[in-house]
This record gives C-alpha cells, structure tokens and sequence, in this order.
C-alpha cells in the first residue's frame, strides 16, 4: 500500500481547501504577471466590437487590430494627460488658498474641541503646514548654562547635484515599471483580439466540447454580456464625468476637468471611488471660498448625480443584468484589493462578473454563481416555504406583491403558492417538521392567503391557527370567509347562471386548493362558492337558491392519480344533479413528482384544466357567452 493516498482517495473538503490555497497562492505570487494579462482581456472585451464593427466595413484582421489598439492608446494617452496638466496647475495654485485653509482648519479644530491638533502622521503634518504662524528666517538664540547666549548656525545640508546620467537613470527607475506593465498589457492585447476566433475555439474545446452547440452558444453569449457591461460601463462613467465637470464649472471649482477625469476613472471602483473624486472637489471647494456655500454645493453635486446615474440610468441600462449581487460586489471588492492591490479593486467588478458567468456554463464552477450570483439560491417556492417555516408572513406578502405588480394572482398561486404546499405537504407526510413548525407554516399560510385576496382586516380576532393535520387550513380559511359572507356565502338574489361552484373531493388539501381558487375567482369579480363533495346535498338551501343560478362547477383534487375513480364519480354526481352547469376537473398534481396525467380522462367532465390561471380563464370565457 502506498505511503500518499491518491487524490481521489482524499476527503472532498481537504481536496478543495488545497486546491482553493493553490489558486489563492498562484493569484497573489503571480500577480506581477497575471495583472498584465488580465488588464488586457478585459481591455480586448471592450474593444472587440469596435475591431469587428472595423472588420465588417472592409478593414484586413492586423488593420482593424492596430487602430482598435491605437484608440486605447490615444484615450489613456489623453486621460493621462489631462491628469497630469490639472494637478500642476491644482499644485501652483495652493499656497493662494493656505490663508483660507487655515481659517477654516481653526473653526473645525475649534468645534472638535482640539481633536484636529491631536492628529498624527500625513494628516497631522499637513495640518500643521497650514497652520504654522510662517515660516522660521533664523535660529533663536539660546542660553547656555554658563549664563551665557549663542546663536546656533544654521546648517543646510545638499545632495550633490546629478550628473546627467544619474538624472536619466532615476527618471527612467521611476518610470519604467508603469510602462513595462502597459507595455506587457498592449502586446497581450495585440495578440488576443488577433487570434479571438482561436482562443475562443480553444475555450469551446475546454469547456465542453462534447455539446459543440450548446457550448458555442454560451461563450458567444457571455462574451457578448461582458463586452455589453464593459462598454456600457465605460459610456457611463464617461458621461458621469462630463456631468460632474459641466456642473463644478458652473459653480466655479478650480480644475473642474480634473474632478470630472477623476470621477470618470475613478467610478470603476465600485461604490467608493466616486466619493474619493467628490471628497477631494469637496475639500478645493472650501480652500477656495471664504464660506461653505461652494463646498457644499459641490458636495451637493456629486450625490445629486450618482442617485440619477446609479438609481435611474445603470438599472435601465445594465444595473440588474450584470448578474451579481450587491453583497457580491462589494465581497469581491475587499478580496481582490487584497490580491493586487488598487488594480485589484478597479478590476473586482468585471472579474467577478467573469467568474459568475463562467459558473453558468462550467459545471466546476457553478459554486461561484450560486455565491456571488445575483440568481436567488432557492426557488420562489423554496423561499416561500423557508419563510413559513420561520412564520415570516409578512416577507412572504412582501414578495407576493412585488411578483404580482406584472403578474396575476392565478399565476402566482400556480407559479409559487401551490408548488410550495406541496412541499409542506411532502414534510408533513414524512415527518420532517416539528409541531410548532407546523404551526408556524399554517398561520403564515392563513395570513398570506387572507392579504392577497384582499381579506385580512386588522380588526379581525385571529383565533389561533390548528395545524396541518387538524382541521384544515382550507377549512379555516372558508370558515373566516363565511364570517362575512353568510353561511351561504352571498346571497342567492342574483342573476341566474352567475355562481360557480368549486367542490373538494374531501381531503384537506383538496380543500385548501379549492379555497384558494375560490378566492382567485372572487378577486375577478366572479361569484365563487365553495362546498365539499360529502356535504353536497346535505344541507337544506332556501327556496331562492336554485339550480339555475349555477354555470359552473369545478371539481378540484391536487392528487388526481389517487383520485381518479373519486373524481369520476362526482363528475357523474354533478352531470345528474346540474345537468345544465359546465363540469370542470381541475387537477393540480405535485409539480416535483413529474406526475403522468394521460389517464385521467373523464367522459363527465366538460373540460379538464391543470392550473388556477386556466381554471380562471376558461371560467371566465363561459361568464361572458350570453
């Protein structure tokens, strides 16, 4: 036997925590390299469309490569430019503004009792810069202990001046590791937009070449998302800038043009860097006026604009659709800063964003699209039923409603209500939940199903909710309907053929479904009346209560393979005791059982219906014949 167990042999939480160490090891050690790289593919996302836009009206693949190239080139170029020129001129112009900096550092360090002098550090020496009385001509003179006074001598000690050479190498340390990096960046860009078609092939062949289709039809898709986020982003952000540049113009900031470039690159850092652009506007605003009103003002700016842009333009334009979460974002922000650094932080986004789409189509990395995704975990009705486990109603109702402002109440009592009780009901007949968890998910049930039909008052008594197992929440809820309907549940002065009866087969589930589609039906103005199959006929109906005041009766079974042979018999029951009423089977199966329905064909039924919103519709359709 050999002394190292093969990985396979290896628990899968020892062979993740390694294999998760290894990557975070090769991140941070090889970040020299792969921040090169990854500049430049995220950079060839942005530019791709402009390359193939180039392609498409008749310019050779090097061609359109070289001017795709060109135009960064000349952008950063200018950006940088820009920045450069306006931080001179912001240099020069300080000393005119210290006199007011002084001032307005003493009425600050005055209403924080003292604290601004008790600052160390970079701050601190700034502070004391402007602050200091004025610079120190002579030395004081001092008295010795002899009684005697001296002057100290003033001594200044020089550097000896460069020789040429010594000059040209110190700019040259300085500024060669910028320009190795972009150097690196613009030579891997070069070659990934010239062999796209290659690397994307090589992608297709990794990522599952088995299904040629299916994976050629993901990567053309996330490529096109990403270089849709990217561009959209870049649109924006340059947008932004023009804005914050145009409006402190207006206010007479000094270097409006550099706030303005600072914001637009400033805001590919997520959630923070359009502050660092306002707070430093903010902080030459009050140099620069005697007052508060410009520095307000300007501050007022840069939070008028990032809620117009974040709240109203990003959602329309690309908010929601970059799929990650806001949790993620920032998640993302903190981890990769702490990879590379400031890069890291600019680049958390779009390599996120990367990773999330990776995760939707590689199945290894599916775990980063559930972690970072904005795709809620659990299904609606997975959620549904956690909340009820945890007798959390009101975020239930919550929900239903932001569902139901584009969508109907049938469609969500088929898409999420009816899906989630049959997973109550699935714990239920296993034994999985506690009485009080039962008791939790009937009250929060009641409560939803009561605000969503528009019948919960908060002058109502609640009496106390039984659980699943007792009387029945479909029970209870027509009980408590009934409080306010009558026993007959309205009145029977009304115009013939406008009832329809929804009947049970008998169990309690059969029951709550049935109510539920009572109250659908009643919510669209239909006059919907709920009565079991054992209790049809039993009770005495006053004499105004007619047949004819019937059109419709919906028989309901939510397990209609076990009730099959039921069902048909009540169909027959009802084809002889409402001859002239249309007879509807609704059967609403389990949707995680995958339940074969072929054999539930009723020769009694007028028509056989699978869901709340085609009950509604047919119901409705046959209210509207004359």
């Amino acid at each position: 036997m050999s002394d190292s167990l093969p990985a396979r042999a290896l628990p899968n939480a020892v062979v993740g925590l390694v294999g998760t160490t290894t990557v975070l090891a090769l991140l941070y050690f090889g970040r020299d390299v792969l921040i090169p790289i990854t500049l430049a593919f995220i950079f060839s996302f942005l530019i791709a469309p402009f390359v193939r836009a180039l392609r498409h009206i008749g310019f050779g693949p090097t061609l359109s490569v070289c001017a795709g190239v060109l135009v960064v080139t000349l952008t950063l170029g200018s950006i940088g430019a820009v920045l450069v020129s306006q931080v001179t001129r912001m240099g020069a112009s300080l000393p005119l503004y210290q006199d007011t900096i002084a001032a307005k550092i003493e009425v600050l360090n005055d209403l924080t009792r003292g604290s601004l002098d008790s600052l160390g550090g970079p701050a601190g020496q700034l502070i004391e810069h402007f602050t200091q009385e004025g610079p120190n001509d002579g030395a004081q003179p001092v008295r010795l202990a002899d009684g005697s006074v001296k002057t100290p001598v003033l001594v200044e000690v020089h550097e000896p001046a460069l020789k040429p050479f010594q000059l040209l190498g110190k700019i040259v340390a300085s500024v060669w590791p910028p320009l190795e990096t972009a150097g690196i960046v613009f030579v891997v860009l070069i070659f990934v937009l010239l062999e796209h078609e290659s690397l994307r092939d090589r992608f297709i062949r990794l990522a599952g070449g088995g299904d040629l289709r299916a994976t050629t039809i993901a990567v053309n898709e996330a490529g096109e998302r990403l270089s849709r986020f990217f561009i959209s982003q870049f649109l924006v952000n340059i947008a932004t800038g023009l804005a914050i540049w145009l409006g402190l113009s207006l206010l007479g900031v000094g270097q409006a043009l550099l706030w303005g470039t600072m914001t637009a690159v400033l805001r590919f850092i997520p959630y923070v860097g359009v502050w660092i652009a306002g707070l430093c506007a903010t902080l030459l605003a009050a140099a620069i006026d005697p007052g508060w009103s410009m520095a307000l003002m300007t501050l007022g700016l840069f939070l008028a604009v990032e809620v117009i842009v974040a709240q109203t333009i990003e959602p329309k334009l690309y908010g929601h659709t970059t799929g990650l979460s806001p949790l993620s974002v920032v998640v993302a922000a903190i981890f990769w800063s702490w990879i590379w650094g400031p890069v890291g932080l600019v680049l958390s986004t779009p390599l996120t964003l990367c990773l999330v789409v990776a995760g939707r189509y590689i199945r290894a990395l599916k775990v980063l699209e559930i972690m970072f995704g904005e795709l809620p975990a659990l299904t609606m009705p997975q959620n549904f039923y956690q909340r009820a486990l945890s007798g959390d109603a009101q975020e239930i109702v919550a929900g239903a409603k932001r569902f139901m402002q584009h969508k109907s109440l049938a469609t969500y009592c088929d898409a999420v209500l009816l899906p989630a009780l049959h997973l109550a009901h699935f714990d239920l007949k296993d034994s999985a939940i506690t009485p009080g968890e039962e008791e939790k998910v009937s009250s929060a049930i009641i409560a939803v199903i009561e605000s969503l039909s528009g019948d919960s008052k908060w002058w109502k008594k609640k009496k106390a909710s039984s659980v699943l197992t007792g009387v029945g929440i479909g029970r209870q809820l027509r009980d408590r309907r009934i409080l306010d309907s009558g026993e007959w549940q309205g009145s029977f002065d009304v115009p013939v053929g406008s009832v329809v009866l929804a009947m049970s087969l008998g169990t309690q589930y059969d029951e709550l479904a049935t109510e539920i589609l009572v109250r659908i039906l009643r919510e669209q103005k239909i006059d919907a009346r709920s009565v079991s199959f054992a209790d049809f006929g039993l009770h005495d109906a006053p004499p105004e209560a007619t047949p004819a005041l019937v059109s419709i009766v919906c028989l309901v079974s939510v397990d209609p393979l076990a009730e099959r042979e039921l069902m048909e018999r009540a169909l027959l029951k009802m084809k002889d005791s409402l001859p002239h009423c249309k007879r509807y089977a609704v059967l609403l199966p389990s949707p995680f059982e995958n339940a074969d329905l072929a054999p539930c064909v009723f020769s009694a039924a007028s028509k056989v219906v699978h869901s709340y919103d085609s009950a509604l519709q047919s119901c409705q359709r046959t209210m509207q014949k004359p």
